[in-house]
C-alpha cells in the first residue's frame, strides 16, 4: 500500500453532468448543448460544469439548471463516476453524473432554447464529445430500472393526462409496445390514476375527446412501500 504521494499525483480537476429526460406527449426527450471553446467547440454534450475546489458537485449541478429553466426545484438523482484517465484530452478529469427528470412547458423550452440548449430523442441521441453517449446510455439504463419501481409520470407528465399519454411514455421509456387494452386494464385496476371530468381531443380525426386523469399521490405511496411493479404488460 502506498502511503506517500507526489504533487503531481493531486492534479485532478472535477466535473459534473446532469442528464435531463423530458417527455413532449409522444416522445421521450433528452437535453443536449452544444460545446463553448476547446477542446471539442461546436461539439453536442450533455449539459456540464467544472466544478472548483470549493464546490459541492451536487450544488454546482443544481445550479447550471437553474441558470439554464429559470425553475428552481430539481430533483437530482446521482448516477456514476466516470473517471477514466483519457476520458478528456485536456488531462485528468472526474466527472460526476447525475439525471433527473422534468415537465416540459413552453415556459421551460423558451428558456432552454434561449441559454443555447435543445431537446433530441432519447432514442436518438447524436454524437456526443468526451464520454458523454456513454453517459447517456448510463442514465437511459438507470431510467428504465426506475419505471419498473416508481411511477415516472409524476415528474413527467402535466398534472392531467390521457391513458395514450401514459402509455407512451412507458413505451418511451422502456423501448417496447404494450397492448393496448392489457395496459389500461392494469393500471386502472391499480388505482394509482384519478379520473376527471376534464376531456381533450387528441387530434383533428379523433371520433370522440378522451377523458384526463390525474395521479393518485397517496395510493402511490402505499403501493410503493409494498414493492410494487409499476410495468403494466
Amino acid at each position: 500500500m502506498r502511503v506517500e504521494f507526489s504533487p503531481d499525483e493531486f492534479k485532478v480537476a472535477l466535473a459534473t453532468s446532469v442528464v435531463v429526460f423530458g417527455f413532449d406527449g409522444e416522445n421521450l426527450k433528452t437535453l443536449v448543448a452544444q460545446k463553448k471553446g476547446q477542446p471539442y467547440e461546436g461539439a453536442w454534450i450533455i449539459p456540464s460544469c467544472v466544478v472548483k475546489a470549493d464546490e459541492n458537485p451536487e450544488h454546482v449541478a443544481k445550479e447550471l439548471l437553474v441558470r439554464a429553466t429559470g425553475q428552481t426545484d430539481w430533483l437530482l438523482e446521482k448516477l456514476n463516476v466516470f473517471a477514466d484517465p483519457y476520458r478528456n484530452p485536456v488531462g485528468r478529469v472526474v466527472n460526476i453524473a447525475y439525471y433527473c427528470t422534468v415537465r416540459l412547458d413552453d415556459t421551460l423550452a423558451n428558456n432552454l432554447q434561449r441559454e443555447g440548449y435543445s431537446w433530441v430523442p432519447a432514442s436518438d441521441v447524436p454524437i456526443l464529445a468526451y464520454d458523454h453517449n456513454e453517459i447517456m446510455e448510463y442514465a437511459r439504463e438507470r431510467l428504465k430500472r426506475r419505471v419498473k419501481r416508481r411511477p415516472i409520470g409524476f415528474s413527467l407528465l402535466p398534472a392531467e393526462f390521457t391513458l395514450n399519454n401514459i402509455q407512451r411514455l412507458y413505451e418511451c421509456a422502456l423501448g417496447k409496445r404494450f397492448d393496448k387494452r392489457n395496459f389500461r386494464r392494469k393500471l386502472l385496476k391499480s388505482q394509482l390514476l384519478i379520473e376527471t371530468d376534464h376531456f381533450i381531443r387528441s387530434s383533428e380525426r379523433a371520433k370522440r375527446p378522451s377523458r384526463l386523469y390525474k395521479f393518485n399521490e397517496k395510493k402511490y405511496r402505499t403501493l410503493s412501500l409494498r414493492g410494487y411493479d409499476f410495468v403494466y404488460q
